[in-house]
């Protein structure tokens, strides 16, 4: 049964697109929408259907994929004037699968379910290279019977698939993740502003780094972008800075001291302030390098 689903997917973006492609590589008949008509172009080379809106996705598929940034983006694509709810029919699924509040996952699936319409929660880690190698890890909020219905596409993307709980359950996994990234991404700019001014070989710190005891997805993946000089993204700093805001009002609502959280969340939003946002997480090493160079004045 699941490769007769027809699939759709909303969000051709740098992890959408790559999303996308594995999903179309796995044999799922599928079709696209995306914004900006330039992300098109690999899926038309391919051949694969394109939709005008998403409404017409609904139209051409049993279960449809969104991957946009925020949730007032997830809600204009469902409820908007061409939106998904507009061509779907009772029964179909969609599944959100972008990072935001858990009460916005909650508010969505009550809205559809109005209509007969299933709705998953099932934001992604792993970043780009993730997106790229069909390695994700997904984290799956929602009814079980639809995450079963669904995880065939799940395995097409990803390799560690993770039912949550009810709706809302996979956006609040996320930020449990997010917490960690923000942090493990601060301790390794720290380590290599501390390694850069003590006069440290990098190639041996980054040996050391990515073996040792502090061994990370966060080093493995960015650490070798900032040796080169590459700060673009793999996943955006403005989108982290967005995912630790809701991590910060979910700790709020439950009374959760988030110490560590909050201060990434400074640290990221300080970054963005300077122009950085649409550059990668591990951008955040150019505003240590900012800091140094004003001690150093002094």
């Amino acid at each position: 049964m699941a490769e007769k689903l027809k699939v759709g997917f909303i969000g051709l973006g740098i992890m959408g697109g790559s999303m996308a492609a594995n999903i179309a590589d796995k044999g799922f008949a599928l079709n696209v929408y995306n914004r900006t008509k330039s992300r098109l172009e690999p899926f038309i080379k391919k051949g694969i259907m394109v939709s005008d809106s998403p409404e017409g996705v609904a139209r051409n598929s049993d279960i449809t994929i969104i991957m946009v940034t925020d949730a007032p983006d997830v809600e204009d694509v469902l409820f908007g004037k061409e939106g998904w709810i507009h061509g779907a029919k009772e029964g179909k699924i969609v599944v959100d699968m972008g990072t935001n509040s858990p009460k916005y996952a909650e508010e969505f699936a009550g809205r559809l379910s109005s209509s007969g319409v299933e709705f998953l929660d099932a934001p992604v880690t792993g970043g780009d290279v993730g997106a790229k190698q069909g390695t994700l890890t997904i984290m799956v909020g929602g009814k079980p019977d639809v995450f079963n219905s669904a995880k065939p596409v799940f395995e097409a993307m990803g390799k560690t698939i993770i039912y949550a709980g009810p709706s809302g359950y996979g956006q609040k996994m996320k930020l449990v993740n997010q917490i960690a990234i923000g942090l493990e991404t601060v301790a390794m700019v720290e380590a290599m502003e501390l390694a850069k001014a003590a006069g440290l070989d990098i190639d041996q710190v980054y040996r050391l780094l990515s073996t040792g005891g502090a061994r990370s997805f966060t080093i493995e993946s960015y650490m070798p972008r900032l040796m080169k000089g590459d700060i673009e993204p793999g996943f955006k700093a403005a989108h982290l800075r967005k995912d630790l805001k809701y991590a910060e009002e979910l700790a709020a609502s439950l009374g959760v001291p988030l110490i560590g959280g909050s201060l990434a969340l400074q640290l990221f939003t300080a970054l963005t302030n300077t122009g950085m946002g649409e550059k990668g997480v591990h951008a955040l090493l150019k505003l240590y390098d900012g800091l140094t160079k004003l001690n150093e004045k002094h």
